[in-house]
């Protein structure tokens, strides 16, 4: 399907709308557990939406400031100051830039599906792990936080014991009414109401529960939701505010080699991050469209050259507004443009309106999306693919839960390709027939399989050595297509040793001529000569 971008698509500019109302409080709260100024989240969600918006060819990704980024900006501003910093992440941008133009993007494509399902679901259940205090009124941990273990000193098990005590009532029935109305809008009683499906659930959540809350403080009422519980945009109302919170980079700071390091560890994980985003919701997308990686290195580059520049954090593009995005019907790209304009408009004259919404009635949203991600039936299909999916699934899941997203993913790729690897030793041939003829002689015959690798060298090795001495044995290649140099040069061992073990061999139908092979290996009945590689002859 074409991606036809409008200025006035209707269903882009209302799935805005639900990204900008999700991507607020975290724009706030990933500046927070980052040690940044807040208004810096801000900004770099503004020039996440709008310019790389623009650049990129992702029809429903969305970028900005990452949750996984956190730990590495928090180290780094305390260890170079703020505005060092910045430079550090414009040159991060550059480095990505000039990333997409060496078409290093492709890296992307070498994760297992396991793995990135497995960071999917992952992610919703941090969601949920995560938002729960914030929907019962308990917000002393910073809103955008993913981390396991908090800066508050707990971890995401035991912050949620501790809100459990601690319950703000009337945020919890706000977070608990919204969260009704998100569910209800999932039934067929919405779905089959024309007007109602045009409007997102997120959207009316977010309205409920700013009203209900209005409703509190109109009667009085001990449940209204006080202001350390609602969103905290800070009001720019002037040109001197805004000067004010536009930081600029440090250009003194060229010769420090501390920010070349901070550089190039940002542009790296921001660029796997990226990568791993715009493959996850691609393969969301009802579409099934794909997104170009090196543009998308291309645009993250200079998105994160222009954040820095104006004091920005350094962004990604990030999975929980993408699926928001998703979700809410985006059709196109513009919804993230739409999104960014929103950002820009209410710090510029809406931050008063926007101040009152509670930040339970967010949680609920979050809370919405992650479950939309790590669903029960997510979980069936991967045990119904058999264990070799089933196992990196899991342990991605679970390593990304104990400690940050991109260790989890690193623990599970190497699991994801252990399994690679054990799929490939396993079947490099088949054994259909192995017994005794009349004349007593034991009788092998091993038909190999369509493609035979270097990845299946131990498996025919382990097969080789468990034959009799003495056999009758016939390797036939007649549905082979490819035979790697070492899995030939396995064989021919075997064919040496076989003479010394009194082992009759015949080789059928082997291919024909092979790279690094004297000569052609054709004809029935035909033994086989291996010589060193031809990079080896002089």
């Amino acid at each position: 399907m074409k991606d036809k971008a409008s200025f006035i698509n209707s269903n882009d500019l209302l799935a805005s709308i639900v990204v900008f109302l999700v991507a607020l409080p975290l724009c706030l709260g990933i500046a927070l557990a980052s040690g940044a100024p807040l208004f810096s989240g801000l900004i770099t969600g503004i020039v996440g939406g709008i310019v790389v918006g623009l650049l990129s060819k992702s029809h429903l990704s969305v970028s900005g400031p990452a949750a996984g980024l956190t730990v590495i900006v928090l180290a780094a501003i305390n260890n170079l100051g703020y505005e060092a910093f910045l430079l550090s992440v414009v040159i991060a941008g550059f480095l990505q830039l000039l990333l997409g133009i060496a078409r290093a993007g492709i890296i992307g494509l070498y994760f297992p599906s396991a793995v990135i399902k497995g960071m999917l679901a992952a992610i919703g259940l941090i969601l949920i792990l995560k938002q729960f205090p914030h929907l019962l009124g308990v917000d002393t941990d910073a809103f955008g936080e993913m981390e396991f273990l908090q800066q508050d000193g707990h971890n995401t098990f035991s912050h949620i014991q501790f809100a459990l005590s601690h319950i703000t009532i009337g945020a919890a029935i706000i977070g608990t009414a919204c969260l009704g109305v998100l569910a209800l809008w999932e039934t067929s009683l919405i779905k089959s109401n024309k007007f109602l499906t045009k409007i997102p659930g997120a959207l009316f959540a977010v309205a409920l529960g700013m009203g209900i809350n209005i409703a509190f403080q109109l009667t009085g009422s001990p449940l209204q939701v006080r202001a350390e519980h609602l969103v905290n945009l800070p009001e720019l109302g002037s040109m001197e505010a805004w000067q004010s919170v536009l930081i600029l980079p440090d250009f003194t700071q060229f010769t420090n080699w501390n920010v070349y390091l901070t550089a190039v560890t940002i542009a790296i994980v921001a660029s796997l991050e990226t990568l791993l985003s715009i493959e996850a919701v691609d393969k969301m997308d009802p579409h099934k469209r794909t997104t170009p990686q090196n543009a998308e290195l291309k645009a993250q580059g200079v998105g994160n050259m222009i954040s820095g520049l104006v004091g920005g954090l350094p962004m990604t593009a990030v999975i929980v507004r993408s699926t928001a995005n998703l979700s809410a019907g985006a059709k196109s790209k513009m919804s993230a443009v739409y999104h960014g304009i929103l950002l820009l408009a209410s710090v510029a004259f809406f931050a008063n309106f926007l101040n009152m919404i509670p930040l339970a009635a967010l949680a609920a949203v979050l809370i919405f999306v992650g479950y939309k991600l790590a669903k029960p039936s997510l979980f069936k299909q991967m045990a119904k693919l058999g264990y070799e999916q089933l196992i990196p699934f899991v342990v991605t899941i679970t390593a990304i839960l104990l400690t940050d997203l991109l260790i989890g993913i690193g623990i599970g790729l190497v699991v994801g390709i252990f399994f690679i690897l054990w799929t490939n030793y396993k079947i490099p041939y088949f054994i259909s027939q192995e017994k005794d003829d009349e004349n007593g002689n034991h009788l092998v015959y091993i038909k190999l399989s369509e493609h035979v690798s270097f990845l299946n060298k131990a498996h025919l090795q382990v097969a080789f050595d468990k034959i009799p001495d003495g056999a009758i044995v016939t390797i036939d290649a007649t549905n082979t297509k490819t035979i790697d140099y070492d899995a030939l040069e396995v064989i021919e061992d075997f064919k040496t040793t076989a003479e010394e073990r009194e082992i009759s061999l015949k080789l059928l139908n082997f291919p024909g001529k092979r790279r690094g092979m004297k000569k052609e290996i054709a004809s029935t009945n035909s033994s086989i000569a291996v010589k060193k590689p031809e990079s080896a002859n002089p």
